[in-house]
């Protein structure tokens, strides 16, 4: 196929340039990526709509949660990423983070709001070493600097800031912005010639997903400021939000994945030919290609 023509004229020539198994891997990815529903689960599970929870914050929360937010995730990319050994192809284990999570959630909702700067590192360590985790089951090295960044990457998908159009939203334009920000940190890093390198470029990152983090920490602490929420919600809740990031994880390394094997452009082209679907039926699809 001729790359310089359209493939949006002729999706299926572009899809026949993948292998029908990774095909089908992309297609489930965008699948997860684009319709991550953390609100609609947490609202199964309080029973109520999650605008009810948002109104009982008070309005100063909104800002400590951005600060907490944001000191959860340097804690965690200090700690979390270095207790797992460099053996790219390890199968995961989900099950064993979503059990650590449910514990510090339990936590949370049995005390509210006042456990959210104690509850938050926490939740957040355990979480990015699952999404490491996860990361290294789809071959990535967590000794790289590039992989490790990918692994902060995730917590601001799924999420959207106010200031979003759909538009802004999707998997690859968060994925633009943030390389945006770590161009921009490195040509600081360049003009300053600063010995550790990696650190104002990783602060730069940090500072980028923690506001769509604390979109999603937000929706997560509505629901646990709802009275009747209590221990076992609270518990509940955050196994809800260790899924949505082991899901945005499973996403965002199978793209890399592939991109890995078949080249960022060929794998992004495909991607947004696939049809927007809703993960039940990628999942269908996908199984029946096996």
């Amino acid at each position: 196929m001729n790359e310089s023509v359209s493939f949006h004229a002729e999706p299926h020539a572009v899809f026949g340039q993948l292998a029908p198994d990774d095909l089908a891997q992309l297609r489930y990815a965008k699948a997860l990526l684009e319709h991550p529903g953390l609100a609609t689960r947490i609202t199964s599970v309080i029973g109520m709509p999650i605008e009810k929870g948002l109104a009982r914050l008070p309005a100063s929360w909104s800002s400590k949660i951005g600060e907490v937010t944001e000191k959860a995730l340097r804690k965690a990319s200090n700690a979390a990423l270095y207790t797992l050994t460099d053996t790219p192809g390890k199968a995961a284990s989900n099950r064993w983070h979503q059990v650590g999570v449910a514990v510090s959630g339990g936590v949370g909702g049995f005390f509210g709001l006042a456990a959210l700067a104690v509850e938050l590192p926490i939740s957040t360590t355990i979480m990015l070493r699952s999404v490491a985790d996860v990361a290294r089951s789809h071959g990535e090295s967590l000794s790289s600097e590039d992989t490790r960044r990918a692994c902060i990457e995730v917590f601001a998908l799924g999420g959207k800031t106010q200031d979003d159009d759909a538009a802004e939203s999707g998997y690859f334009a968060v994925r633009t912005v943030l390389a945006q920000s770590i161009t921009e940190a490195g040509r600081y890093v360049a003009e300053k010639g600063l010995v550790e390198q990696g650190a104002p470029i990783m602060v730069r990152l940090i500072a980028k997903v923690a506001k769509r983090f604390g979109v999603q920490v937000t929706e997560k602490m509505a629901a646990q400021a709802i009275p009747a929420i209590g221990a076992a919600g609270g518990a509940a809740i955050n196994t809800l939000f260790m899924d949505h990031f082991q899901e945005m994880a499973q996403g965002h390394f199978t793209v890399r994945k592939l991109e890995r094997q078949y080249g960022a452009e060929l794998v992004r082209k495909v991607y947004e030919a696939l049809p927007n679907e809703p993960r039940r039926r990628a999942r269908v699809r996908s199984a029946t290609r096996r």
